[in-house]
């Protein structure tokens, strides 16, 4: 006789049909769904020494019948309508003291209003941040709760059990209420993007400025991922970079269109900053660069009119590269957790930034070494912006001028580096105690009367245009 499922998950595609085998290798029985039978039923044969703790269903009434209760179901289905007709579909089947946990790429906004329908209506509802693509699914992701804490409490147990560990630690935590969960793995792919963005423009400038080819390309990232740059990103760039098509014999680099895509997570953290009016320039950039790599066309067309940028003109080196890489990752950063603060005040969510660092230690796309180090300043002062810690700090004044170094020496040579350039003008936004504001509110006030404040307290709040004060 087949034993109750522990839980159940409906969805098995390649990340829900990863997840399944990595909670029935830790010991959960697990009763799956997946809307073309035959998937589900080829999935139990393809488990091996697994398929015992697996149970598939044909339909959900069997699959909510397969849980012991109180039950759990996870949803690895498509972000938008396909979680809420799933919602939809279980609730009448389900108790109210059950559980759905929504573990895919969801809006935080879509979160927040499924958790407020599941409060009135029932089942609990959970949202849960999941990263680190198919290898962490099936071998332990980061994952980021949101949802009611006893909720979280309830299913930590597995979640933590699944979960990437570091040093023995799960890389699994509770976020907050609703949607927090989804915030902060929608804050994490934007970080995701802007470091991405980064190393391809140090690419580009080893490419392009430098003339190096692919392979020297990686053994440079194969060597900085043995320093303070050390990242899974860092590492899967260095792979990337020595690999041959099998095709061609060429490199595989350069075989891939420069066009690349996207999933939405980026765009949506870069609008929620600006609801915010938190400011996260590298990640924009991040967005934007991705936007226009689109626009393959209009590039061409740009070359042959403006001409190609000069190549090999370049007189950076690699250590230059490679310490304006590591101010640039702590300023990407720096703006992430920036923005996870600016909406746990809005939303009144106690999102906790140094176990968040924890989370992002490993099991997710990324992972650094610098998370550590960032999870012990944000013990000290979560306050605090992350670039004025100590430690980063410290970084920061030995690599700013290497940072400069590369956007500049970019932009002589017409190498378009984004997110680097974006994220040194913020930084030097961010150190400059007298900016130029004054004179954007002096024009406001000329044109609209919006008035201003002084620097030595008067209450005269607008100048002497148009007759004022005279």
């Amino acid at each position: 006789m087949t034993q109750p499922a522990h839980i159940g998950l409906i969805g098995l595609g390649t990340m829900g049909a990863m997840l399944a085998l990595n909670i029935a290798e830790k010991g959960f029985p697990i009763a799956v769904w997946n809307r073309t039978i035959s998937v589900t039923h080829g999935f139990k044969a393809e488990a091996g020494s697994l398929a015992p703790m697996i149970t598939p269903t044909e339909t959900l009434a069997d699959l909510v019948a397969a849980i012991k209760p109180p039950r759990a179901i996870i949803l690895m289905v498509p972000a938008g309508q396909a979680v809420d007709d799933q919602i939809e579909a279980l609730r009448p089947l389900m108790d109210r003291d059950d559980l759905i946990i929504d573990a895919g790429n969801a809006l935080f906004h879509d979160t927040n209003r499924r958790a407020a329908e599941a409060a009135k209506l029932g089942p609990h509802f959970l949202g849960i941040g999941v990263s680190g693509g198919e290898e962490g699914a099936r071998h332990g992701p980061a994952i980021m709760g949101g949802g009611e804490r006893a909720d979280w409490d309830r299913v930590a147990p597995v979640l933590n059990a699944i979960a990437a560990k570091y040093k023995g630690t799960p890389c699994a935590d509770y976020m907050g209420p609703a949607g927090a969960g989804h915030f902060v793995k929608a804050v994490h792919n934007g970080i995701e993007y802007a470091d991405m963005q980064m190393i391809a423009e140090v690419y580009g400038v080893m490419r392009d400025g430098l003339g190096m080819a692919a392979d020297a390309v990686a053994q440079t990232l194969k060597s900085w991922n043995a320093g303070p740059l050390q990242s899974y990103l860092i590492e899967i760039s260095g792979e990337v970079s020595a690999a041959i098509d099998t095709h061609s014999g060429k490199p595989m680099l350069d075989m891939i269109l420069d066009r690349a895509g996207q999933k939405g997570t980026g765009r949506w953290t870069v609008i929620e900053a600006q609801h915010l009016a938190a400011t996260i320039p590298a990640i924009e950039s991040a967005v934007m660069a991705r936007n226009l790599s689109s626009r393959l066309d209009e590039r061409r067309a740009g070359e042959a009119v403006f001409g190609a940028a000069p190549t090999g003109k370049s007189g950076l080196t690699l250590a230059q590269l490679e310490q304006a890489m590591i101010a640039g990752k702590i300023l990407c950063y720096a703006q992430g957790f920036a923005l996870i603060s600016a909406a746990s005040k809005e939303f009144g969510w106690p999102m906790p930034l140094p176990e968040i660092a924890r989370v992002w230690r490993e099991g997710c796309i990324i992972r650094s070494s610098m998370l550590n180090d960032m999870a012990t300043a944000l013990t000290d002062d979560p306050t605090r912006n992350l670039m004025l810690a100590p430690f980063f700090a410290d970084h920061l004044k030995g690599s700013q001028s290497a940072l400069r170094a590369v956007v500049a020496d970019a932009a002589m040579n017409g190498i378009a580096v984004p997110a680097l350039s974006s994220g040194l003008a913020w930084f030097d936004s961010m150190r400059t105690a007298r900016g130029t504001a004054n004179m954007i509110q002096a024009q406001r006030d000329f044109f609209g009367a919006h008035g201003f404040e002084r620097v030595d307290g008067l209450a005269d709040k607008h100048g002497p245009w148009a007759g004022h004060g005279i």
